[in-house]
């Protein structure tokens, strides 16, 4: 039997990875072990460098894209909200039915987030125009100050792990990235299935509050206000 090399294993892994219902990680040869799964994700990313998996605390990519704000269409890149925290909405696509309750949502409380320093972007596959037209015919969609990205390439949604191959759409994806461009929170999951913003900006103000007090940790359901944790030997077999 030939023996699979790297670049084929990437290959097969590319398309599990991307694959939204998976039921198990495979390369060529099976079910990959931790350390091959490492070694194919060096492969996957030589062969396809947009398509490598992003990680908590670790750097977000930057990208360049057109996004619509304000009645215009401009460039914007990922790197232009360093200094600030950022809540990355990616959703389906445009004219549906669950996307404009939640961007909706956002919209609603965005002076919230502006407050706490934070900037919102939401990103589709599809194009600057179409969101556009898209803010323009929708009463819920018209109250969107922030900026709409375009990602038709699906570059930024492959980058994030929210690409869905052959459907061209995205899954829906939170991420906040803190205000030196590092991940500190992510939720992927199912298009059935709406957000809640009111747990977006708690998981903002968590990940904000442990960045000011690096010696305590936030309990489970935590809100400003509340008390926190601070690990140590004498909270062992305490709680």
């Amino acid at each position: 039997m030939r023996k699979t090399s790297q670049a084929e294993e990437a290959l097969d892994l590319r398309e599990s990875v991307l694959d939204p219902y998976p039921s198990q990680i495979v390369g060529g040869g099976g079910i990959l072990s931790a350390r091959d799964f490492c070694v194919t994700e060096r492969a996957l990313h030589y062969h396809f460098p947009h398509s490598r998996m992003i990680h908590i605390g670790h750097p977000i990519p930057n990208f360049t894209a057109e996004a619509y704000q304000d009645g215009k269409i401009s460039t914007v890149s990922l790197d232009q909200y360093r200094g600030q925290w950022l809540i990355m909405a990616f959703y389906p696509a445009d004219f549906t039915f669950v996307c404009p309750t939640e961007l909706g949502e956002l919209a609603g409380r965005y002076d919230e987030f502006k407050k706490l320093k934070t900037e919102i972007v939401s990103i589709s596959t599809d194009k600057a125009y179409t969101h556009a037209a898209w803010h323009d015919a929708s009463p819920i969609i018209k109250t969107i100050q922030y900026p709409m990205i375009a990602d038709p390439k699906g570059e930024i949604c492959r980058a994030f792990g929210t690409y869905i191959e052959g459907a061209g759409e995205s899954l829906r994806g939170t991420f906040i990235v803190d205000p030196d461009g590092i991940l500190r929170t992510m939720d992927v999951h199912d298009n059935s299935i709406g957000r809640s913003t009111d747990e977006i900006l708690r998981k903002l103000q968590a990940a904000q509050y442990v960045r000011e007090h690096g010696n305590e940790v936030c309990p489970a359901s935590w809100r400003p206000g509340q008390k926190t944790l601070t690990p140590g030997v004498a909270m062992v077999g305490k709680l």
